[in-house]
């Protein structure tokens, strides 16, 4: 233990002496989240059934209405095991007058509880039991306004069970009806809540549709606080589907609409809104001012305390860190005033994390390591009231995590695993991970190397079976994912592949690592598309068996090496290699790479960086791809390696694609691989070659159309006639197996900005997926081939290439060509025609090896030698 955490060492065993006396509840993050979504409403709407008192059937027993509103108002000031205890005697007493309309309002409340306490046994009873009882009652206004409200509390128990198709339809046949009873607000908040469901199952035109609806249905209404409650709501929903443009200007009419009735309060959750999707749109200025904005209004405490919290962890993200400094004064005393609460709960574990990250990164005589300790114990006894075992698994995590910043491993561990225990108990498997995880983290430290794999490799199961929960239901996981899901993979394969002296890895061990890759590489692709996305699957190696000619090669970047797997053909074991080399300088050589490869006046220098990545990755096995008379080299890609092309790598004499027919697989999972069939293949082509919606004109995409059509019969769609719905009807009416789009495009770590180009609009990726999803239902056979031949990778976006293969996961298509960099459009007509001629004239050639007999001839050609020019195409998917 170093010196500089004795004292605060001391702190904290004095704490831990408390804490054997105490039962502890407090909410903890595991990881610093960049995010400021603190505190605030996402896509779900914790909706509340509400008690219709005044035309009911029975009159109010004494103090029963005061009973029901207590446990309703602690239900909204988060003490949820108050709010059931109050319920539970509410129903008792409802039960025994008799009362079947108040009895099943009770239980849906009551459900609503259980809920946030992660009692979901007890939840999904009390709901059965309120269905029931309703069920038995006669037809009444106030009987068919529970039921939707008890209905659309069931909806919200299915969804958080990934139970999203049902959860749709239990909140259908509340949308009927609220629509029936003529409860436009109930609507709308119904509305979103489907729109969610129907994100999460991959129907996004839908959702999109929905979403649409409700805002004209809102912006028809007068402006009222419920106007400017539903608008917010909406834009913070279109945040977490990626929409930030739309949720923005959402979001301002939210604004708008409660600056004209002067409420203080919805204001301030408008402006913190506004300040949410500004960050993500990098806008940091739109960000402060908006935080500036709200700090000038009168509001209540917790609302205050949401306010500075988020301005605090603003602050730290852009490394403000005087202002920081300044600033935690001020939350010190006001949450000091905050009531009992999970919030207040919340705000003081948040404050500490971000308090700890200010310590270590800003010199400052007024905050000590015992400060934070104290914050935390304070967190520690006020939740320890609220008797909310959720929260008692992040308080102990808390601590787990406290102790092993400051090195009391033993500590740590005890710690950890009671709050591992806790979150399974109650099924909390979205916390349970971070346990697992680091626990995992402390046995390494330990050196158990052992059982630290045992506890990663729990840790990544769990993570697996949160897979759209990840990325749809928790937006602060989503937005986290290099901080709080992508370091459990890359730390485990480090593990895995961990070895003494010249040893080699275990062969059980190189698979495993190959599937933790694999998973995390699906795993992003899921945070991608805000969906699980990959469900067709045949595995690579599989494919590799029928064709004897390829090989896969699997690298991984890890902090302070480079590994290297290798499936070679006719080989069942596993092959690896490794560079010892800081991830850092890895990146670093892979963006320079990069940078210079699009440049006229730099071919030694990308020789010379290229001539290192290819050492990495194939000197080595140089000897054996010889040997095993390999063809085909299959890339599975990892992080930075795919932003820069593998057919550009240089010997010293020759380019790899001089040597070798290249593809890239986004994951060792294909859509079910077959060679193309060449008799009487048709294609859909469809071009800009006008200058449209700010873009530049494609002059040669005429020709490059026309070459096409030399080759190939073809359907052609060009300038006005590529319209947007155009498309969409030919790829899900007729049976082409080729699609062409020649068209300006972008590939970005952001879907919403991921995109091809038609006449009237941008088709944005998951648009994309929905006309190909509907060509499916209609029984047509999958496209083979999907060529976008001028499209781009974002400049400035080192995880652009994700949406690249985005793109070709998300298409259905069995083969994906594409450029990595906006190339001159007179080489790729002229490329194109040699690749659509070898695939027309070759017999039994691959897709693979036409595209490189494409690429050889601009090689060969002293107009199109340098690799800027053939480099850039590559070929994702089916290489056969």
């Amino acid at each position: 233990m170093k010196d500089k955490y004795g004292k605060f060492s001391r702190s904290l065993r004095t704490i831990a002496r408390r804490l054997r006396k105490l039962r502890i509840t407090v909410k903890f993050r595991v990881t610093v989240i960049i995010l400021v979504v603190l505190f605030l409403a996402t896509a779900i709407f914790p909706s509340t059934a509400q008690i219709v008192m005044e035309n009911s059937r029975y009159k109010a027993l004494p103090n029963m209405e005061d009973l029901v509103a207590q446990g309703r108002t602690f239900y909204e000031a988060e003490r949820f095991h108050d709010a059931v205890k109050i319920l539970q005697q509410a129903l008792v007493t409802f039960t025994a007058s008799g009362d079947k309309l108040r009895q099943a309002i009770t239980l849906s409340n009551l459900s609503l509880a259980y809920q946030e306490l992660g009692l979901w046994t007890e939840a999904k009873e009390a709901i059965a039991q309120s269905l029931k009882l309703l069920q038995n009652l006669d037809d009444s206004k106030q009987r068919a306004e529970i039921l939707a409200q008890t209905l659309d509390v069931q909806g919200r128990w299915q969804l958080a069970h990934g139970q999203a198709e049902v959860a749709l339809k239990t909140w259908q046949q509340a949308a009927d009806i609220y629509k029936q009873i003529g409860d436009r607000a109930k609507v709308t908040r119904n509305r979103i809540n489907s729109a969610q469901a129907m994100q999460i199952l991959g129907v996004f035109r839908q959702a999109k549709n929905i979403l649409t609806e409700v805002l004209q249905s809102l912006d028809n209404q007068p402006d009222s606080p419920l106007k400017a409650t539903g608008l917010r709501n909406l834009g913070d929903v279109l945040r977490v589907f990626g929409n930030l443009d739309e949720s923005r200007l959402v979001l301002k009419n939210s604004l708008r609409v409660a600056s004209s009735l002067g409420e203080n309060q919805e204001i301030t959750e408008a402006l913190l809104s506004l300040a949410n999707t500004a960050y993500l749109q990098g806008d940091t200025h739109a960000t402060s001012n908006f935080y500036q904005q709200a700090a000038t209004l009168s509001v209540p405490i917790s609302t205050r305390v949401q306010l500075l919290l988020n301005q605090f962890s603003f602050l730290l993200e852009t490394k403000q860190w005087s202002a920081a400094a300044a600033l935690s004064s001020k939350i010190r005393l006001e949450i000091s005033k905050l009531p009992p609460s999970r919030m207040s709960v919340n705000a003081r574990i948040n404050f500490a994390q971000n308090l700890t990250k200010l310590k270590r990164n800003y010199t400052t005589e007024t905050l000590s390591w015992e400060d934070i300790a104290r914050l935390l114990a304070q967190a520690v006894e006020l939740a320890q009231s609220l008797e909310d075992l959720r929260a008692e698994s992040y308080a102990k995590g808390t601590l787990g995590w406290l102790y092993e910043q400051t090195g009391q491993f033993s500590d740590a561990q005890k710690m950890t695993e009671k709050a591992l225990f806790i979150a399974q108990s109650i099924n909390s498997s979205d916390i349970g991970y971070q346990w697992q995880w680091q626990l995992g983290r402390l046995l390494k430290s330990k050196g158990d190397i052992k059982q630290a794999i045992s506890y990663y490799s729990q840790a990544i199961k769990t993570l697996q079976s949160l897979r759209s929960d990840l990325v749809t239901i928790n937006p602060v996981i989503q937005f986290s994912f290099r901080e709080s899901v992508e370091p459990v993979y890359r730390e485990l394969v480090e593990l895995l592949l961990q070895t003494e002296g010249n040893s080699e890895p275990l062969p059980e061990n190189l698979k495993r690592a190959r599937f933790v890759i694999e998973s995390l590489q699906l795993a992003e692709l899921d945070n991608f598309f805000r969906q699980a996305c990959l469900t067709a699957k045949v595995e690579i190696d599989k494919v590799v068996e029928q064709d004897q000619t390829a090989a896969i090669i699997y690298p991984i970047i890890l902090p302070n090496s480079l590994e290297v797997i290798v499936k070679l053909p006719g080989q069942q074991k596993l092959r690896h290699y490794t560079t010892p080399i800081a991830k850092l300088e890895v990146e670093s050589t892979l963006s320079q790479l990069r940078e210079n490869i699009t440049q006229p006046h730099t071919l030694p220098m990308v020789q010379s960086l290229s001539g290192r990545v290819y050492d990495w990755l194939i000197r080595p096995e140089m000897a054996e791809l010889s040997k095993s008379q390999v063809k085909t080299l299959v890339f599975v890609l990892d992080g930075a390696l795919r932003n820069v092309p593998m057919a550009s790598l240089y010997d010293g004499k020759q380019y790899l694609v001089e040597k070798y027919a290249i593809a890239i697989s986004p994951s060792l999972q294909l859509f079910d691989p077959k060679p193309l069939p060449k008799k009487q293949l048709q294609a859909l082509t469809a071009g800009l070659s006008e200058g449209r919606l700010g873009f530049s004109p494609l002059a040669n995409v005429e020709r490059e159309l026309k070459e096409i059509q030399s080759h190939l019969g073809t359907k052609l769609l060009l300038n006005q006639q590529f319209t947007s719905q155009a498309l969409q009807k030919q790829v899900k009416s007729l049976p082409f197996r080729v699609v062409h789009l020649a068209t300006h495009g972008q590939f970005s770590s952001n879907p919403d900005k991921t995109f091809i180009l038609s006449w009237d609009k941008q088709i944005k990726v998951n648009d994309l997926s929905e006309f190909l999803r509907i060509r499916e239902e209609n029984g047509l056979e999958p496209i083979e081939l999907l060529v976008l031949s001028a499209c781009q990778t974002a400049s400035g976006d080192n995880r652009a290439a994700l949406g690249l293969a985005g793109v070709a996961v998300r298409a259905g298509a069995r083969s994906t060509l594409a450029s990595l960099w906006n190339v001159d459009d007179e080489s790729t007509a002229v490329l194109m025609s040699h690749f659509y001629r070898e695939l027309a004239k070759t017999p039994n050639i691959t897709k693979a090896e036409a595209l490189r007999h494409a690429q050889l001839a601009l090689l060969q050609n002293p107009k199109y030698q340098r690799p800027r020019f053939w480099a850039p195409y590559t070929l994702l998917g089916n290489w056969l």
